[in-house]
Order: structure tokens, then sequence, then C-alpha cells
């Protein structure tokens, strides 16, 4: 083998890789900050630049960040077993000890929402659902983009996005006559029965 060919294939390959992650890596790390304790996110991040790097030649060109979203989330995922296995084999041994739990939805970076009520109803969600409002919200997806994360059709991401969303507009409101008295965006001059 020609080594110039083969330091020209490999100097464009870090190349390449330095240039995707110049694109993902602050939105990355922002996505893991609200899915992850930050203790674990460093973990979570640098498996996700290895997968990128194992990978390199499958992201897309153009727009990487819906894809690579998509390993993230499977990252988090394969940690979270990680997690639930060793919380259950340090039980059977009997050694006391609290896995660290999920980042929710209100402890989450600074961009993540912070009424409780839109926290709330948000947990009542599906997580399917959940998290297709946190793409849409947070991640500021569209809905193609992501259908690329969860790996479904673009339509059903339309679906589950417009019902998601009448879903969360429908317990808010629920939530605002139960304890306000009011509903949100009522006509103020019109009392609810």
């Amino acid at each position: 083998m020609d080594m110039t060919t083969g330091g020209s294939v490999s100097t464009a390959r870090h190349r390449r890789f330095e240039e995707v992650v110049d694109v993902v890596f602050e939105p990355l790390q922002r996505y893991l900050g609200r899915r992850v304790s930050p203790s674990d996110g460093d973990e979570v991040l640098g498996d996700v630049l290895l997968v990128l790097w194992r990978r390199l030649d499958d992201v897309p060109v153009t727009d990487p960040l819906p894809w690579c979203y998509g390993v993230a989330r499977r990252c988090v995922a394969n940690h979270r077993r990680g997690d639930d296995r060793r919380s259950r084999l340090l039980r059977k041994l009997s050694i006391s000890y609290v896995a660290p739990t999920e980042v929710d939805a209100s402890t989450g970076a600074d961009e993540g929402p912070g009424d409780p009520d839109l926290i709330r109803a948000l947990a009542e969600l599906p997580e399917r659902d959940r998290e297709i409002m946190r793409l849409w919200a947070w991640e500021e997806l569209a809905p193609r983009e992501i259908a690329t994360v969860l790996d479904m059709a673009p339509n059903a991401v339309s679906l589950r996005l417009s019902r998601a969303k009448r879903r969360l507009r429908q317990s808010l409101e629920r939530h605002d006559r139960t304890h306000g008295g009011h509903t949100r965006g009522a006509d103020p001059g019109r009392h609810p029965s």
C-alpha cells in the first residue's frame, strides 16, 4: 500500500471528523445535558463521538445534526441500561446503592421549560411523544429531522407531534381550570361554569 495515499486518506478522514464535530459538538452537549446527569454527560458524549468516528462514512454531509442526535439518543439509552444493570447487580449483592436519576425536564439545561405546569403536562405524555416534543421545542428540529433522529417516517412524526401538542394544550387547560379558575387564552370577560 502506498503510504502517501494512506496518509492523505487518514488526513482527509481526520479533517472530515473535525468538521462534523465543529458543527455538532455544542448542540450534542446541550442535548445530553437535558437527558443525563452532569456527571455522566462527558462519558456519554465520548461514546457519541466514538460512534461518529467509527461510522464517519455514514454521517450525512449536509445537515449531520439530526443523524448525530439519533446516535446520541441510542448512547443515552445504552448508558441508562448500563446503570440499570449495575443497580440490579449491586442490589443482588446487598450493597446499598442509589442509581443516578434521569435528568428531569425541569433540571436540564437552562433552555428547558421552567414552568411547573408545563413540566407536569409534559410528564403526562408517553415517552416517545415527550422526546418528539423535546426535539421540536428544545433542539428546534423540523419533523423531517426528528424522523431521522427517531428512525421514523416524517409523516408519523408530524402526526405524533400534532397529537402531542394537542394533549399538552388540553392538559394545561385542565390544570388551569382545576387550579386557577380560568383557561389559558379564554375570554377574560367570560367565567368558566
